[in-house]
């Protein structure tokens, strides 16, 4: 389990529950952006005490908290990530399914806009939404 992210959770002052952990543990070997159903089926598989509720609630607290990042991603539901190193979304609204990349052109040309207008980026977010391209 990410040490880190449990450490975090516990300078933040959040109670580290055997329920909590096994969310977090869940978090962290997700390769995918979960929805609270998804972390829930999964937590669920390693510890059947886990209940719904407690993923919705420490979804909330590590939202709040920064420690995960929530998307839309144009869906009826939220997706989860653990927060970390920058990176961008492509969306195919086909399959749903999410592609992280990460661009340096892009970042030298989101940063050489911002300068231009005269501000600094605070935060910054970029999604894409597409279909994949028939051969």
């Amino acid at each position: 389990m990410s040490l880190d992210l449990e450490k975090k959770c516990i300078k933040a002052g959040l109670k580290m529950t055997g329920q909590r952990k096994v969310i977090l543990r869940v978090l962290d070997k997700a390769s995918d952006h979960p929805s609270v159903e998804d972390v829930y089926d999964r937590a669920k598989k390693i510890d059947s005490s886990v209940s719904i509720a407690t993923v919705y609630r420490t979804m909330n607290l590590l939202d709040e908290m920064g420690l995960v990042v929530r998307h839309e991603f144009k869906e009826k539901f939220s997706r989860y990530e653990v927060a970390g190193n920058h990176h961008d979304h492509l969306i195919d609204l086909e399959t749903g399914k999410v592609i992280e990349f990460h661009n340096e052109e892009l970042e030298k040309l989101k940063n050489k806009i911002a300068n231009a207008l005269g501000f600094e980026i605070l935060d910054y977010r970029l999604e894409i939404y597409g279909k994949k391209l028939k051969k």
